[in-house]
């Protein structure tokens, strides 16, 4: 029997849109049994796609179908329009997608009324079966879980999370030694996050990366250029200005991002000091000169004797990709002219 990818058995085995996802058969399909209760939190409705008894009564956008008595559907809107407190729904959780165990009225409700979440009590059940995604996905719970990081990381490529954990354990090892003694797990993460992280992805973005590799993420590149550049010091050529922002340690980079001004974090400009020579019709040099020297980015403004009737000093900044002469000649057309 041929052996068909994951993405193909899954479009296969997805119920028409009459009617919402079977919780058994996902399981089944997913191996997942093993479970973990997750407290309550809120859930995007969009990510609700089926349900474990009441399947064949819903569609799926949890409109009620016609065979089944819309009583109760409208007892639940009219206690939600009189703004009674109503309990949280129950879901299971498989990967990122969740069925409702109780409370499939409530949500067809809330989708009714444009809500975009609700409050769900959550039990996590646990893929076992050892495909590339699913291994990818407990590596995902495990990141999250240990590092209660409430920003997403997503990444494509099985062994990157562990990977990211040995960086903010060796954070967590520098702010204990240097900053913060006691300092936890979690704690150490979300300064990881803030000092290191955040300007990476910053240097990524800035230096349109992802456009050479449109099937990864940010946090992908992220990933591999830590990886590479600092874990095995094999230095890389991506860009102008992009290079002299990475360092070759982690710890320089952290150095380097904590010594950079603020106002060229995270946007990572670089100031340009520029002299721009200017002929006037000989009425309007005074006017000229006025309007120029309003300018916010004009520091001097002289008049010189000659071919050219002033001498302008500019202040301009640049991102990592412009280049000096394209900012210069942009103030010039844009402003000056």
């Amino acid at each position: 029997m041929v052996n068909m990818p994951e993405w193909l058995k899954r479009m296969f085995r997805t119920r028409a849109d009459s009617e919402a996802r079977c919780f058994r058969e996902d399981q089944a399909f997913e191996g997942a049994f093993d479970h973990v209760d997750r407290g309550t939190c809120t859930v995007a409705l969009n990510q609700i796609v089926g349900s474990v008894g009441r399947y064949h009564d819903f569609d799926s956008q949890f409109k009620l179908k016609g065979h089944m008595p819309p009583d109760r559907l409208i007892s639940v809107k009219r206690a939600m329009r009189q703004g009674r407190t109503l309990p949280p729904v129950k879901l299971y959780r498989i990967k990122d997608e969740y069925y409702v165990l109780d409370g499939n009225h409530r949500i067809a409700a809330a989708k009714e009324f444009g809500q975009t979440d609700i409050k769900a009590k959550i039990v996590d059940i646990i893929p076992s079966i050892d495909t590339l995604e699913n291994i990818l996905y407990r590596e995902k719970r495990a990141f999250r879980e240990k590092t209660a990081l409430t920003h997403r990381i997503e990444l494509t490529e099985v062994g990157q999370y562990p990977h990211l954990l040995e960086q903010i354990e060796a954070h967590r090892v520098y702010l204990e030694t240097a900053e913060r003694p006691g300092v936890t797990f979690p704690e150490a993460a979300d300064d990881w996050y803030r000092r290191i992280y955040l300007p990476m992805t910053a240097i990524i973005r800035k230096g349109r990366l992802q456009s050479s590799f449109p099937e990864r993420t940010v946090d992908d590149l992220y990933a591999y250029i830590s990886f590479h550049q600092w874990d095995k010091g094999r230095s890389r050529k991506y860009g102008i200005g992009i290079d002299r922002l990475i360092p070759n340690s982690m710890a320089s980079f952290r150095e380097k991002m904590a010594n950079m001004k603020k106002e060229e974090y995270p946007e990572m400009l670089r100031g340009i000091t520029a002299f721009i020579m200017i002929t006037a019709e000989a009425k309007r040099e005074a006017k000229t000169v006025d309007r120029i020297f309003a300018l916010p980015e004009v520091r001097e403004v002289h008049a010189v004797h000659g071919s050219v009737d002033m001498l302008v000093k500019v202040a301009l900044t640049r991102d990592l990709l412009t280049s000096d002469a394209e900012v210069i000649g942009h103030f010039v057309q844009e402003k000056i002219r």
